[in-house]
């Protein structure tokens, strides 16, 4: 069932309530994994021409952590996942389904999702990846609640991952400041009624694909020598429109999933956003009108890492003592495409 709501013209948005009569879908596990490799904002100044100062105005972001060569979004997907099945007492192999949520898959493909069910002995599991940029995540819960709730399937591993400083240009400073590599998995099961996931909001306006991408690398522009000397294959970001976009669009987004919770703003004990820029959250907690101790805020430590970092943020959230039985918390991501996406969940770990 998807039923319309409001949204700009040109954009659209569509809610995804729990169905009567049907189970509803819960957080049961969480995990999560980034690289040892920490990078500071003044080690970055010695590559590029910038400084602490100005990186911290401008995004809140102190260091972030970076991948070796030879780690790739799969290597911290199996540790987040192993971890976020640990902490659910769930073995692999009762797992349904694993959705990956990623814009930086090992391969074009195959699914990086597959990689993951592989490595971790998820025998029985379906697999596949969800691509939503940085609002992946929430995509894949509202995604897997469905399946939950029609009782198709039962466990299902959701992971946002991705390691997007292996597709920066370094000497851009406007973006290369931002990003950083994580992972963070969540394992979900049938809960209670009136627990779970409540609602979700998702939306997409792609007039603004051009805002955040990747010029080349996929069929349309395939990779060339010359692609890669004009680094065409790294992340290009026209950063006003996108902090325009975000503060606009993320509360009209969290408005609609907690309408169709039939709650209000005031109701959030905990809203975890996706961790892109500290100038972003901030605005948003104060046009919902929460105070600062209700908006999670981890940026500063791993800058933006797209998909992951809406779980890493659930994750340390919760093991900082959070996220209490019955608390209304609300998780928001917003990226490229442009697409973004709310869920309200009371939660029932």
């Amino acid at each position: 069932m998807i039923e319309s709501v409001h949204a700009p013209a040109s954009m659209s948005q569509a809610v995804f309530p729990p169905l009567e009569g049907l189970c509803n879908a819960g957080i049961v596990g969480l995990g999560m994994c980034v690289p040892d490799r920490v990078l500071t904002n003044d080690a970055l100044a010695k590559i590029v021409d910038t400084n602490d100062e100005w990186i911290t105005t401008r995004t809140g972001i102190k260091e972030r952590r970076i991948t070796d060569p030879d780690t790739a979004s799969s290597d911290l997907a199996v540790v987040a996942a192993q971890r976020a099945l640990k902490d659910a007492g769930i073995a692999p192999e009762e797992l349904d389904l694993i959705l990956c949520a990623t814009a930086t898959g090992d391969y074009i493909w195959p699914a990086t999702a597959c990689i993951i069910q592989d490595k971790i002995g998820a025998t029985r599991a379906a697999a596949f990846d969800l691509s939503a940029a940085c609002a992946g995540f929430c995509y894949g819960l509202a995604t897997a609640a469905g399946f939950i709730q029609t009782r198709a399937m039962r466990r299902i591993l959701v992971v946002g991952v991705d390691t997007l400083t292996k597709q920066i240009n370094w000497e851009d400073r406007g973006t290369c400041i931002l990003f950083g590599d994580g992972a963070g998995a969540a394992v979900l099961a049938p809960c209670a009624p009136g627990e779970g996931i409540l609602a979700s909001a998702l939306g997409a306006d792609g007039s603004g694909l051009q805002s955040v991408w990747m010029p080349a690398g996929g069929v349309r522009t395939p990779l060339t020598q010359e692609g890669i000397d004009n680094k065409q294959n790294c992340i290009t970001m026209k950063g006003s429109e996108v902090y325009k976009f975000a503060v606009r669009i993320i509360p009209e987004a969290l408005e609609a999933a907690l309408k169709r919770a039939c709650m209000r703003p005031c109701d959030i004990s905990l809203l975890v956003m996706h961790q892109a820029n500290l100038r972003i959250i901030q605005a948003v907690g104060e046009r919902m009108g929460l105070p600062s101790e209700k908006v999670y805020v981890n940026v500063q430590r791993y800058g933006n890492t797209s998909a992951a970092s809406v779980p890493i943020a659930l994750t340390e959230a919760r093991d900082q003592g959070l996220l209490k039985q019955g608390d209304i918390v609300a998780t928001v991501g917003f990226g490229a495409g442009l697409v973004w996406g709310a869920n309200v969940l009371r939660w029932n770990g």
